[in-house]
Formats: C-alpha cells, sequence, structure tokens
C-alpha cells in the first residue's frame, strides 16, 4: 500500500478521513492550497509529487472513452496513478463515500498503480463496476 492520495477539489474533502482511516496517506486540493488549479497543473503537481488523483472529472483526466488513451494523464510518461470516481448522475456525499470505499478495496488487491486508471462506475440501476487499464497505454 504505497500509494498516496490526493482528493481533488470535485470531491469532498471528508474522502480524505476514509482513506486515512484505510490506512492510506491522504490530503486534498483544498488542505494543499490548490482550489481553483487548471486540471494540467495539477497533473504536474500531483506527477512531481507522487500522488494518485482521485477525481470525478474522469473525462479530463484518462479521457473521453474509459479504456482508451487520452486525457491529460495520456500525456505524462510515469505517474502514480489515477483513481477515477464515475456516477451515473450526481454525486451526494454517501455516493462518493460508497464509490471511494469500492476503489479503496480494490487497491488491496492491485500491486500498485503506477500507470493505472482504477475506474469505479454506477451505471443506471445503482450497479458499480470497477476497471482497471493502463494509461498512457503500453506501447509493447
Amino acid at each position: 500500500m504505497n500509494e498516496r492520495l490526493l482528493i481533488d477539489e470535485c470531491l469532498s474533502p471528508e474522502l480524505v478521513s476514509v482513506a486515512r482511516a484505510a490506512g492510506y496517506e491522504a490530503t486534498c486540493s483544498r488542505d494543499r492550497g490548490l482550489l481553483g488549479l487548471y486540471d494540467w497543473d495539477l497533473v504536474k503537481f500531483v506527477v512531481s509529487e507522487d500522488f494518485t488523483l482521485v477525481t470525478s472529472n474522469a473525462k479530463d483526466f484518462r479521457g473521453q472513452e474509459r479504456g482508451r488513451c487520452g486525457g491529460l494523464y495520456a500525456q505524462v510518461e510515469i505517474h502514480a496513478g489515477l483513481i477515477c470516481l464515475t456516477p451515473c448522475h450526481g454525486m451526494a456525499l454517501t455516493l462518493q463515500k460508497e464509490l471511494f470505499g469500492y476503489a479503496l478495496a480494490a487497491l488491496v488487491e492491485l500491486p500498485d498503480l503506477i500507470n493505472r486508471v482504477l475506474e469505479v462506475f454506477e451505471g443506471e440501476g445503482g450497479v458499480v463496476t470497477i476497471v482497471s487499464y493502463e494509461l498512457p497505454a503500453s506501447s509493447i
């Protein structure tokens, strides 16, 4: 469990305590003075500080389509990982905590998130799916 998690401003800072209770080092954009930072500058920060970004803004960071190379992380040669919480509709705090709980449970099963995305998304009817894929995609 090496991930250092940075909770994006689009999610509740309360997720920091959820992550810490699960044994992760965690902080949030608010507590780091990063509110209002452009996404490309946020990526520079998380990469330079070796954070795994936790966000619900999946399209900007992972690209328009799940599992396909795109977005800001596709332009980074190596990163500590990206966790996307993707709701079907709005994201109340209870849903944020639920989806984040799924992500934290899935992290335990993975050796690491280096150059990977872990995406937890809620489909119609509340069905939750968890996928993990490389980003940027391997050229091998």
